[in-house]
């Protein structure tokens, strides 16, 4: 029996393009001791097996869905406060995606497969980045 793959799709605060994203997880404390990148989020998927068979989390830049990286899995961090929080994992990799527009949001939310934006082609993937506004406009239009 297969599991069911179920996606992730979180904002990137903060980031103004998806080159400011892996700049940010390039960073030393925001990786994990064996050096991939991590985003640590407060509340632990209830359908983890779902997001371990294969999920991405997508992220969501300046209102627009820009990447995916795939997770690797979800380890448990302990706060300075005490609370358990989760790390979602990654794959150092950001995949382009076409982009989607979102509306902001809190925290993630799942997304079906079927609701996940494409990967680029590997041609429009070296493309240089849209300004944030034109990409959105082009998303809300739906031209990608």
């Amino acid at each position: 029996m297969t599991n069911k793959i179920t996606h992730l799709v979180k904002l990137s605060v903060g980031t103004e393009t998806v080159d400011d994203l892996a700049a940010w997880q390039g960073q030393k404390r925001v990786q994990t001791a064996d050096g991939y990148p991590r985003h640590i989020t407060r509340m632990w998927p209830r359908r983890e097996s779902e997001v371990l068979s294969g999920g991405s989390i997508y992220w969501v830049i300046k209102g627009v869905v820009q990447a995916r990286q795939k997770i690797l899995r979800l380890d448990e961090v302990i706060g300075q406060d005490g609370i358990r929080r989760c790390a979602i994992v990654l794959e150092p990799e950001l995949i382009r995606t076409a982009p989607a527009l979102r509306r902001p949001f809190q925290g993630w939310r799942y997304l079906d497969p079927k609701d996940a934006p494409p990967d680029l082609s590997e041609s429009r993937a070296k493309d240089d980045d849209l300004p944030p506004d034109l990409s959105a406009k082009l998303a809300e239009i739906g031209v990608l």
